[in-house]
């Protein structure tokens, strides 16, 4: 079992959309946030309604689920989506049409059709500079403080635990996982047996879906299941984040403490990722990128992980605390 790195800004951004054009989803806790998205909504946009409908019940693509670990923007998620295998694709759209009518430029996409994944890539980042990067720093600190909590109880009072702690609505009963089923009108009584096999479970935090789902890869039968569980589960949770977009130029405060690039720097790294993704986030070269985040990681701000040559850099709880001006 692992713990997802983080949110994934693609995946985040298709779960927002059900949730969007579905009141009953997080009811009154995201009133605001729909009626501020809503008016913001373009023609451009429109694709991405068809792509997600309404109805949690119903199919949601899930080759916008799975990002590659360690996507720590909008655009590198995309990337990995669009270069995913033929079979894929093929199986998505089998999963599609069994679960619902399609529009002809959705089978179009799933035939690695360029004009149509242009259309729907295009649509993805239009909705993502309305929808969620006015709140992404705010959402990006709320899931990594759960993914914090989540490490903690592990390593202190075990794996059990954790799971048994996870959510409201999923029961530990050893050696099975109960999680609920939903569909339109909510949830089955229905029973549906997973066994994991040896393939693992992955638990992947998530602010905009609202109950926890899992999922299993319809292309890879070995893949791990891909258990999506809410962080936000009160009033006061989504206000905290949603109540009000992150102001331009927030680091006003931050600059003056820390200087210009380094502020940026630990910015860049609120969504986490490598040194050269800080770099390019920030428009640095990688050696200052490097030299930066060395500083900041001695301050006990970031925290960097490395796995062969390559290495992930993430903000510390007081690093976060830091950024969103709680210190």
């Amino acid at each position: 079992m692992r713990l997802a790195p983080g949110p994934d800004p693609l995946a985040e951004t298709a779960l927002s959309l059900p949730v969007l054009q579905n009141r009953w989803m997080g009811g009154i806790a995201l009133d605001g946030w729909r009626h501020r998205t809503q008016r913001g909504l373009s023609p451009v946009m429109r694709p991405l309604l068809e792509l997600a409908p309404a109805n949690m019940g119903e199919y949601l693509p899930e080759a916008f689920l799975h990002a590659e670990d360690g996507a720590g923007s909008l655009a590198e998620s995309l990337e990995s989506v669009w270069s995913l295998p033929r079979k894929v694709w093929t199986a998505e759209l089998e999963c599609a049409l069994d679960h619902r009518p399609v529009p002809q430029w959705f089978g179009d996409l799933h035939t690695a059709d360029r004009p149509a994944a242009r259309t729907v890539d295009q649509a993805f980042r239009s909705y993502w500079e309305t929808a969620l990067a006015p709140y992404w720093s705010q959402v990006t600190a709320c899931v990594q403080t759960d993914r914090t909590r989540r490490i903690r109880t592990a390593a202190e009072q075990g794996v059990e635990h954790l799971l048994a702690t996870l959510h409201p609505t999923v029961r530990w009963e050893p050696p099975v996982l109960h999680v609920p089923c939903m569909h339109n009108e909510g949830f089955h009584r229905d029973f549906h047996d997973v066994h994991l096999a040896g393939r693992g479970l992955t638990l992947t935090p998530s602010f905009f879906w609202p109950h926890p789902t899992a999922r299993a890869h319809s292309a890879d039968d070995e893949a791990p299941i891909d258990l999506c569980y809410p962080v936000a589960l009160d009033l006061s949770a989504y206000q905290a984040v949603l109540s009000r977009p992150a102001a331009p130029g927030g680091l006003g405060r931050l600059t003056a403490l820390l200087g210009r690039t380094r502020a940026r720097v630990l910015d860049a790294a609120a969504e986490g990722g490598s040194t050269a993704q800080l770099a390019r986030r920030t428009g640095i070269s990688p050696a200052s990128a490097s030299e930066h985040a060395t500083v900041l990681r001695e301050a006990g701000l970031l925290t960097t992980t490395r796995t062969g040559p390559s290495v992930h850099h993430t903000l510390t709880p007081l690093g976060q605390a830091l950024l969103n001006g709680v210190v």
